[in-house]
């Protein structure tokens, strides 16, 4: 080979390694590798926290000494309520949630001795209106290629069981609601993941077969073949969870277990007889996202659980402008809809959800010092799930102190099936709140009249609440 031809590649060789190194110079080399090494210092210290986290968890190791054993559970101010209700292995916090609202109303009115809403009445037609969301979706995107991210959104999150308000309030107006002797619960209905993921992957089958039908097909075929698949659907729900019932006799027995009335109802009529709220216009959706204006409307794109239904409109707003609202309701004996990122901080054993439970900071030998907004921006925090808010402890001069949650995890876990808030870790991790209309000051309310403004379905903000 050529001298010159063979210091020439020499040459373009030793370039190109070196720009390549260039390109990855952000990599840990020998020396910062040393200097990260000598972070630890092994001391005796570090030394006895090795040893006990090699046994034990974290969250184990470091929960507070310093907080009290025994928890206060007075509450100044409480709405009145019987038994607590378990959504077992499912996503369902969202239903149990609004159902637990309105179940309240019923057992302080009425003076029932217990009283359950069936879950998986509405969770069924709740599937069965998410599987036609998703097709429909299908079909109105159907000429977009499968890189667009609206398709690839729909096609990752073809259904799921969990969700939030407006849920709630679209599947109980639609198809009103049982008591849950009427409808129990099943296998299914109790633990969600096998039925779903079998859902799931039939509707993503409909879904390529929807996209793959030529052009020019007519609109009234496609419904029919979409009709079609739904009734597929329709038979997988009965099979797992039960056929819902047309009409049924109940009978309302007063707080000593006497009959006190014996009607035959259908779901509409129950609803309308014992709810009887305008659901859809009736209340306020309220978010508190420091990340975003405050005192504007928002809405979520495609968010809804019904393709005829309503997307998720909020208002954000303040958390202090947010817990006035929510005081007013508990005075007036109304539980509210509330979600917030329920695993921070929470001691199970206890039932509280407090900052000072865990000292993570003495533990670690380091700060986590993240405010809300910056936790909400880098995706360490979000609204995971929904409890029913009933209570408030007010002090001398009507400030919150502690609150109290409902929740759905069953009678034997937290407190009494409860959850106790400070009112610090629900100004840190409470996102939404939704309250009667006739708790939302007239300036809140006009900000209803705005347009809203739109965010698209995967903002990571807007995760389904389980």
């Amino acid at each position: 080979m050529n001298r010159k031809i063979f210091f020439s590649l020499l040459v373009g060789v030793s370039v190109i390694a070196e720009t390549a190194f260039a390109q990855i110079s952000g990599g840990i080399d020998d020396a910062m590798m040393q200097g990260i090494k000598n972070a630890y210092k092994n001391t005796s210290a570090d030394k006895a926290i090795r040893n006990a986290l090699n046994a034990n968890s974290i969250q184990k190791l470091a929960v507070s000494a310093d907080q009290k054993d025994v928890i206060d559970g007075y509450f100044s101010d409480r709405v009145y309520s019987r038994g607590v209700t378990d959504q077992k292995a499912s996503g369902r916090c969202w239903l149990f949630t609004g159902l637990n609202v309105f179940r309240a109303k019923i057992i302080d009115k009425y003076k029932l001795p217990e009283f359950e809403f069936s879950q998986n009445y509405n969770f069924f037609y709740d599937q069965l209106e998410k599987a036609n969301l998703f097709l429909q979706g299908v079909i109105d995107t159907r000429q977009k290629p499968m890189s667009d991210q609206m398709v690839e959104w729909l096609f990752k999150n073809p259904l799921s069981d969990g969700g939030q308000f407006t849920g709630v309030s679209d599947i109980i107006g639609k198809y009103g609601v049982v008591p849950k002797e009427v409808m129990n619960e099943t296998f299914a209905s109790n633990n969600t993941s096998q039925m779903a993921s079998l859902l799931k992957l039939k509707l993503r089958e409909y879904g390529l077969q929807l996209r793959e039908l030529p052009v020019q097909t007519d609109m009234e075929d496609i419904k029919r073949i979409k009709t079609e698949m739904l009734g597929t659907v329709y038979r997988m729900l009965v099979l797992n969870l039960g056929e819902p019932p047309l009409e049924f006799t109940w009978t309302r027995r007063d707080i000593n277990g006497k009959p006190v009335e014996t009607k035959q109802y259908t779901p509409k009529s129950f609803y309308n007889e014992y709810i009887g709220k305008d659901l859809t216009n009736g209340y306020v959706m309220l978010m508190n996202d420091p990340t975003r204006e405050y005192y504007k409307l928002y809405e979520i794109d495609y968010d809804r659980h019904m393709y005829d239904g309503y997307n998720w409109r909020y208002v954000n707003l303040p958390v202090e402008d947010i817990k006035k609202m929510a005081i007013a309701s508990i005075k007036d004996s109304t539980a509210m809809y509330f979600s917030c990122d329920v695993t921070k901080f929470l001691n199970r054993d206890k039932g509280t959800l407090d900052l000072n439970n865990y000292d993570y900071e003495s533990l670690m030998g380091t700060t986590f010092g993240m405010n809300k907004k910056q936790r909400v921006q880098s995706f360490a925090s979000g609204s995971s799930h929904a409890m029913t808010l009933v209570a408030v402890d007010l002090d001398d001069s009507g400030n919150p102190i502690k609150w109290l949650l409902e929740n759905s995890w069953g009678a034997t876990n937290g407190y009494k099936g409860h959850l106790i808030m400070t009112d610090r870790w629900f100004d840190e991790y409470m996102f939404r709140l939704v309250v009667e209309k006739k708790y939302v000051p007239k300036k809140i309310l006009n900000i209803l009249s705005q347009t809203p403004v739109r965010l698209p379905a995967w903002d990571p903000m807007f995760a389904p609440e389980k």
